[in-house]
């Protein structure tokens, strides 16, 4: 009898001593399994991108006179494609693109009567003297851009940079004039696209920290059709607010 209590004892001893080997060694690989395992981030993606920024005209000829005061207004939704791991992403997204350029005593006749002919000329106003005039255009466009962010973890801090185009279709083209008619002001508008660029390219660049960055833009079309007006080229600074 005793005999067989010290044979059991015996192999419960061992028994509990294999358990004990195997139990650590159990642990330690489930521990360096989930260390191992890589940590999930989800990263801003600059999904938001709003621009606001100075508009000009490059080749203006001396027939073209516009005040200092131009601007342009940029929205986009944008979806950024990270590059595997790198510091690089893929962007593309659709937006309005709004510029307002103010005439310095001048109208826009937007007509196809009299010697003029057919295409959009600047006349100087000696007639109603307008207290503001301006040419406005819209686009629908499509931002592209290879994006470039110091901080993957977190994009709305950091060092980040863009290059990329963008492609717009036109929607709108109009003047507004503000003028005084016996002490009483009138607006007068005009909507026309007929001599307006239907279709729009453009460079664009932007470097910035975080959420705000400057940006630049220049177009690779003019703003008027092919012999419908001045080879006018559109070109813009300013400043980008992005986020989410």
């Amino acid at each position: 009898m005793r005999k067989i209590f010290f044979l059991i004892t015996v192999l419960l001893a061992c028994s509990g001593s294999i358990m004990a080997q195997q139990e650590p060694g159990e642990l330690i690989v489930n521990v360096s399994k989930k260390d191992s395992l890589p940590t999930i981030n989800k990263p801003a993606r600059d999904f938001v991108m709003l621009q606001f920024g100075y508009a000009s005209w490059l080749n203006k000829p001396d027939s073209v006179k516009t005040k200092p005061f131009a601007y342009t207004f940029n929205a986009y939704l944008c979806y950024d494609f990270p590059i595997k791991k790198s510091k690089l992403s893929f962007a593309a997204g659709l937006g309005i693109s709004t510029t307002s350029i103010y005439m310095d005593n001048q109208v826009l006749s937007l007509d196809d009567t009299g010697s003029r002919g057919q295409m959009a000329n600047f006349v100087n106003d000696t007639i109603d003297n307008y207290k503001r005039y301006k040419f406005n255009t819209a686009y629908l466009q499509a931002p592209f851009e290879l994006r470039y962010f110091s901080n993957i973890n977190n994009r709305n801090k950091g060092f980040k940079a863009a290059i990329g185009m963008q492609v717009g279709t036109l929607l709108g083209a109009h003047t507004k004039g503000l003028r005084s008619v016996e002490g009483t002001n009138i607006k007068e508008k005009v909507n026309t696209k007929r001599y307006t660029s239907s279709w729009n390219f453009a460079a664009t660049a932007r470097v910035g920290w975080g959420n705000f960055s400057l940006y630049g833009s220049y177009n690779l079309t003019n703003v008027f059709k092919d012999n419908a007006g001045p080879a006018l080229t559109p070109m813009t600074l300013g400043i980008c607010l992005t986020g989410l």
